[in-house]
């Protein structure tokens, strides 16, 4: 299976003012294309090691899979997860459960909002729904791939490195990440949460 970019579902410049077009389409052009090759080109070399027997670089291969592959998964999701004419209140199914696991919906946008910016060096937020423990988490990804809690499901996620937000915002997370808020898609949000919770 050969991965490819996903289309932008909306034009480069249609999340402005709070999102730049140069930096969506640079972060979607080439960042984001970057995660597709580089996982390409480790499942690549992961078909070579099983069609030679030859798994001596088993280990750096594996790394490169769970790095590009969860650069391109996050990706993906990211930029469903936000929408021009979006924001506000979250609404429907995540907004019960929002009430529910963090008392409020102002409650829950200060704990995210503070996991964002306090994630170490290049990494995410993310709301996920914890099947195991039946409710929403909120957690820290670092890189791509760390920190995370095994079978959750992602359902509203911001990009906290730097190439995401550096060219309008500098080394500002916070504003990103007040800007970010008038982007959320809860639509995209209701839509994956109903995928798991039929």
């Amino acid at each position: 299976m050969t991965h490819t970019l996903p289309d932008l579902p909306y034009a480069y410049y249609a999340l402005e003012p709070f999102y730049d077009e140069e930096t969506v389409r640079l972060h979607h052009d080439m960042h984001h294309k970057a995660y597709v090759d580089g996982l390409n080109n480790a499942e690549r070399k992961l078909a070579e090691a099983l069609a030679k027997d030859d798994f001596a670089m088993i280990k750096n291969i594996e790394r490169e899979i769970a790095f590009h592959g969860s650069g391109h998964i996050l990706h993906s999701m990211f930029w469903n997860n936000m929408h021009p004419n979006a924001g506000g209140p979250a609404n429907g199914q995540v907004a019960s459960l929002i009430k529910r696991d963090f008392s409020s919906f102002e409650s829950f946008k200060k704990l995210f909002t503070a996991s964002a910016v306090a994630v170490e060096g290049s990494g995410w937020a993310v709301l996920a729904w914890n099947p195991i423990f039946e409710k929403l988490v909120i957690l820290q990804i670092e890189k791509h791939q760390n920190l995370t809690q095994w079978g959750v499901v992602p359902l509203l996620i911001v990009d906290v490195w730097e190439h995401a937000y550096y060219l309008k915002f500098k080394n500002k997370r916070n504003a990103w990440i007040d800007a970010w808020w008038n982007l959320v898609n809860w639509d995209d949000v209701n839509h994956r949460l109903s995928l798991i919770k039929k």
